[in-house]
């Protein structure tokens, strides 16, 4: 049996003015909002954290190349850290979408399929 029960009534389905009623309603534009909050600030963190990257790895050879330990230097490690700090922010939006985002997105989808948009 599928999601749907035996004599319930399947779910609205909106038309395209009450996706545009929608869109320019209050709730969705403070959810679009929460997401930029968090998303422009943070690419332009990570894209100014790689660009500085690309650029010790460029013109500060003598710095990148500073053994840390053993044969570890300070190029592999700052490589590492990209790799961390992709998944770092990975979890870090996932987190906030999951407290901020999603609860929100979801009672607007439950307003738009009960036709009430």
């Amino acid at each position: 049996m599928s999601s749907i029960e035996l004599g319930a009534t399947p779910p609205h389905t909106p038309t395209a003015a009450e996706f545009v009623a929608m869109q320019a309603g209050p709730e969705f534009q403070e959810l679009r909002n929460r997401l930029r909050r968090f998303a422009f600030p943070m690419t332009a963190l990570f894209l100014t954290w790689y660009l500085m990257y690309v650029l010790l790895g460029a013109y500060a050879h003598d710095f990148m190349a500073h053994k840390v330990i053993g044969h570890v230097n300070v190029g592999l490690l700052l490589g590492l850290g990209q790799f961390v700090s992709t998944f770092v922010i990975t979890g870090l939006y996932v987190r906030f979408a999951n407290r901020e985002l999603d609860p929100r997105a979801a009672a607007l989808r439950a307003e738009l399929e009960e036709g009430r948009a």
